[in-house]
């Protein structure tokens, strides 16, 4: 198995889906977030939103969530290529981050990822760049959130 297999380069993977509820959309704004359209239901009927909403925050969050959950309930399963299970470590970040449409409480949320390529990295042998195109869909099938982001992940 190659790393392109393993990685499931150019594949869509969806992650899950959540539902975001008004309790956990004001419980996280509260905390992060604390703009009214987030904290208060009767205060975002007359926002720009009209309604409460999620954090782009909470919505990029989430993704972070259910993309762990995945990688670990996959990791390892998969690998038969030479040497040992890939690791996966931190990320050095994201770019291109756009919060495309409003997240509504009570909207239900899918998460994906592809990813699109991986490369050596020059200043830490033995580890590679994984970059990924992260999105998530609303019931509608539009795309709220979008952002491109890597982790460095161990081969050996």
């Amino acid at each position: 198995m190659s790393l392109d297999e393993f990685f499931c380069i150019g594949v869509p993977v969806t992650l899950g889906s959540h539902r975001f509820e008004p309790e956990e959309i004001k419980a996280f704004a509260r905390k992060y977030d604390p703009q009214v359209f987030h904290t208060d239901e009767e205060a975002a009927k007359s926002s720009v939103f009209g309604g409460l909403c999620a954090s782009g925050w909470h919505t990029a969050a989430t993704w972070m969530k259910y993309n762990l959950e995945t990688r670990m309930e996959t990791e390892g399963t998969r690998w038969t290529g030479p040497g040992a299970l890939p690791e996966f470590g931190p990320s050095p970040g994201f770019k291109n981050l756009k919060w495309l449409k409003p997240v509504y409480a009570g909207e239900i949320v899918t998460f994906t990822r592809t990813a699109l390529a991986h490369r050596p990295l020059g200043a830490r042998p033995g580890w590679r760049l994984l970059t990924l195109r992260s999105e998530a869909f609303d019931s509608t099938g539009d795309k709220v959130i979008e952002f491109e982001s890597a982790v460095l992940v161990k081969v050996g």
